[in-house]
């Protein structure tokens, strides 16, 4: 979705996240939906972090999927620099299934908050039907391209066993 102007950004702590994060991509690409993605490390590449939680909205962007393991302070440590929405996704972890990733997440403090979704695939999937919602209160043809979707899910799910 390179042609339009991103309206989601969704960015991850590391390369290998994009195995989780790529489920966002593939949704918001069925929605119609531009986007950008970006690695951008809490821990590791901090100046780029400030960077680009700092500049989103004036680039643009209306809502951002932030996608990390372990520690997991990507999404609130963005949603500290911005006025946009921040939805969390935690990435399944080794040591702890994702637990780590998700508990980091969802315990925010008063002031700061981040949607946090499911852990994992499910999460990211989630995250960009989320940002759908949020941008289609504004978006009548979005809107009606998410309940297309919706209404193909549905139709998906057999009525009986076969």
């Amino acid at each position: 979705m390179a042609s339009k102007q991103p309206a989601v950004g969704i960015i991850m702590g590391s390369q290998s996240d994009w195995q989780t994060m790529q489920r966002a991509a593939e949704t918001l690409e069925a929605l119609g939906i531009a986007f950008e993605t970006r690695i951008v490390s809490a821990h590791r590449t901090p100046k780029r972090l400030y960077a680009y939680a700092e500049s989103a909205a004036d680039r643009g962007l209306k809502v951002i999927i932030a996608g990390a393991g372990g520690a997991a302070h990507l999404p609130g440590m963005t949603a500290s620099m911005t006025r946009l929405p921040v939805l969390g996704v935690p990435v399944e972890s080794r040591a702890l299934k994702g637990m780590d990733s998700l508990l980091s997440i969802v315990q925010m403090p008063a002031g700061v908050p981040v949607g946090t979704l499911a852990i994992g695939k499910p999460g990211a999937i989630n995250a960009a039907l989320l940002a759908a919602a949020m941008l289609a209160t504004s978006d009548d043809a979005l809107g009606s391209r998410l309940e297309a979707w919706r209404a193909e899910q549905t139709g998906s799910v057999a009525e009986a066993p076969e």
